[in-house]
């Protein structure tokens, strides 16, 4: 049909040595799910360029949860080696021996961090989750901020539905939040550098906002967590 596909050399040599060395062939897992650093999310979280991969997800008692690695945080170097772009860290991760301990820095709220990480063998091929249901609204008095954003508190339900400790719900979103995504029944985890714990602070801090800027949220949409750039509403 005129389609051919190639491997590189380096890869397929590493392949046979381990299928002469063992008989079968192993690759590494660290237990995430990721996505592109775009220009956007660059710039809601920091960062100066748009590079690295963005984890959306921590599978539950994974080597990435294990090592301290959370939602919303970017992958820049696994290794030593620098991802460049999101399809970058599958590869370098699957081409490590399982059971080493590699260095791993992320982009955090405005700050690089290392953290170590054990990487595991796969032993199946993983399905990862696209649920992007809403939880339950929580039913309890909403608050309005200068985001154009309702919140309300987490309930216990939905802390252990979606293994969270802080956070507030989204019950409505209008103007700018609504234009960038942000839907009823999310999940605000961060605004700015700041992580939200109650309804009462996340207005609070949203009311404390230079109006002529943009600010990065980081939401939580099911099993996804994702960095949202928004800017806030002007009167």
């Amino acid at each position: 049909m005129g389609i051919s596909l190639a491997i590189p050399i380096d890869e397929a040599m590493k392949v046979v040595a381990q299928l002469k060395e063992s008989g079968r062939v192993t690759r590494g897992r660290l237990g995430v799910q990721i996505g592109e650093v775009s220009q956007e999310v660059a710039q809601a979280s920091g960062l100066s360029k748009a590079e690295g991969a963005m984890i959306s997800g921590v599978m539950p008692d994974g080597p990435a949860q294990k090592a301290g690695i959370e939602p919303g945080d970017i992958i820049l170097k696994f290794d030593g080696t620098a991802i460049k772009k999101w399809s970058d860290l599958p590869r370098v991760v699957g081409s490590t021996k399982p059971d080493s301990k590699v260095k791993v820095e992320v982009w955090r709220k405005g700050k690089l961090v290392t953290l170590t990480a054990t990487v595991a063998e796969v032993q199946a091929p993983a399905v990862a989750s696209n649920s992007e249901k809403a939880s339950p609204l929580a039913q309890v008095k909403p608050t309005t901020s200068a985001l154009g954003l309702t919140v309300v508190a987490l309930s216990d339900e939905i802390k252990k539905e979606l293994n969270l400790k802080n956070g507030v719900q989204i019950t409505a979103a209008t103007g700018e939040a609504a234009n960038a995504g942000i839907n009823q029944g999310d999940v605000i985890l961060t605004l700015g550098n700041t992580d939200i714990t109650s309804p009462e602070q996340f207005v609070s801090v949203a009311g404390k906002l230079d109006q002529t800027k943009p600010i990065g949220v980081m939401v939580r949409r099911g099993e996804q967590t994702q960095w949202v750039l928004l800017k806030p509403t002007t009167k």
